[in-house]
């Protein structure tokens, strides 16, 4: 297959840093132009430390939609499989097969797909999850892939952690209280999110908007958060004596007679009124600049050169003190510029589309992983990264952080603002290319002129 690797020419088309104190537009780059094995540039090393980096051709080798026979093999390395061989599997995953030459060392693995994650099927929906339990690397957050039929509840409960949610296809309405006693309820609808505090009670319910109910994804900001482990109305009540029942709500124990012997949660309901509101308080409602939800799907997209972004944090989202995010999308052939986040974790989920990532983890160690609709990525803090699109189609996925601000720092706006004498004894690069780096935050670059 003919080489994606860009020329060092392109290195000019890496973007600007995120301003998360502005809440501005994650960068991109747009797609490259098909470079030539001879558009690589000349240039003589400014020392004799090292030698140059090699020029091999490190383009992903297939797709999952490649009529093609995945072998461990990138040009004078590896050889073909002669045994048993999952071919959709490696169809899936190009870059573990064969991996590109830039790859190295050992890192961990950040890639989990949904479509592995045992399944707890209930009458009314269901519910997989991703936690340390099989993405190990992943300890400060977790995932469930959730849905609900039409009416279905997930029922009334809370947990130790606090619940992050981006609502993927149907509507919801969502009940909460808060420890002032004032309730709150809301419905939402596809790429709107909520957000609960860790102990705050709540349920979700699927409406009748959409027939087939709602699916959504919840993130917690704990990694080895279970939700096995939530503390559910029904499995309470199941567990305290029923005389109990009958002191505390100040009634007779045969007003107890029909409660559920064990847990529900999730369980087939009527839909909710279109007109549902509150249950009136004595406490009041939950005022507006505490709201448990977001109308995110109002938020316009920042269009770049690139693709799109839309961010949330607590500057738009007040109670959201441990979550921010961006929903980000990424034309074909471009490309989520090379960066790091300070101090965050990385954890994203790919909604449609196809892409690729390497990892870079210091002390020469890197690792390239591919992704798919329903996977979910992993990036510890500090870990520099990029994502590209290997696909046809855009390529759209969320980057969730366990922080209260969505911040990174760009590799371009970092060299563009560090003495050029410096960066061309590090990289040997023309003053040309060093010069059209860009210094402004939150800039797209065009296609590359190479």
């Amino acid at each position: 297959m003919p080489s994606s690797r860009p020329s060092l020419a392109s290195l000019a088309s890496f973007l600007a840093v995120i301003g998360f104190a502005c809440l501005a537009p994650a960068a991109f780059a747009a797609p490259l132009s098909s470079p030539t094995p001879n558009s690589i540039l000349s240039v003589v090393p400014a020392s004799a430390t090292v030698a140059p980096a090699p020029e091999d051709a490190n383009g992903i080798l297939w797709t999952e939609t490649s009529d093609v026979m995945p072998e461990p093999q990138r040009g004078s390395l590896g050889t073909n499989i002669l045994g048993p061989q999952n071919v959709p599997l490696d169809l899936q995953n190009a870059d573990l097969l064969a991996p590109p030459s830039t790859d190295a060392g050992t890192v961990g693995n950040v890639k989990w797909p949904f479509s592995l994650s045992p399944n707890r099927l209930q009458t009314g929906g269901w519910a997989r999850q991703q936690n340390v339990n099989v993405m190990p690397i992943a300890t400060e957050m977790a995932g469930v892939d959730m849905r609900l039929e039409a009416g279905a509840i997930r029922e009334l409960h809370w947990h130790k952690t606090a619940e992050w949610a981006f609502i993927l296809n149907g509507s919801v309405q969502i009940t909460v209280i808060n420890p002032n006693g004032q309730n709150y309820l809301a419905t939402l609808n596809p790429s709107d999110i909520w957000y609960f505090p860790a102990g705050v009670p709540h349920s979700i319910q699927a409406t009748a908007d959409n027939p087939a109910g709602s699916e959504f994804l919840l993130v917690f900001d704990s990694g080895d958060f279970s939700e096995d482990s939530t503390f559910l109305l029904t499995d309470w009540l199941a567990h305290v004596p029923k005389e109990v029942l009958a002191k505390n709500f100040q009634t007779d124990i045969s007003a107890f007679d029909e409660i559920p012997g064990k847990e529900l949660y999730i369980f087939p309901s009527d839909p909710p009124a279109d007109d549902a509101v509150a249950v009136p308080s004595p406490q009041g409602t939950v005022p507006a600049s505490e709201a448990f939800s977001f109308e995110f799907s109002k938020v316009p997209r920042t269009p770049l050169a690139g693709g799109s972004v839309r961010i949330v944090d607590s500057t738009t989202f007040p109670i959201s003190t441990t979550i921010a995010a961006a929903e980000v999308i990424v034309d074909p052939g471009a490309m989520r510029e090379l960066h790091w986040h300070p101090s965050q974790d990385e954890w994203s989920y790919y909604i449609e589309g196809a892409g690729r990532m390497t990892v870079f983890a210091s002390s020469g160690q890197a690792r390239t992983f591919n992704y798919g609709a329903g996977d979910v990525g992993y990036v510890p803090a500090s870990f520099g990264h990029y994502i590209e699109n290997t696909g046809t189609t855009p390529l759209r996925f969320l980057e969730i952080f366990k922080s209260d601000r969505f911040q990174d720092i760009s590799l371009q706006q970092w060299l563009a603002l560090t003495p050029p004498a410096l960066v061309k004894a590090h990289l040997n690069l023309d003053d040309e290319t060093i010069a059209h780096f860009n210094k402004t935050k939150n800039t797209v670059i065009g296609p590359s002129k190479a």
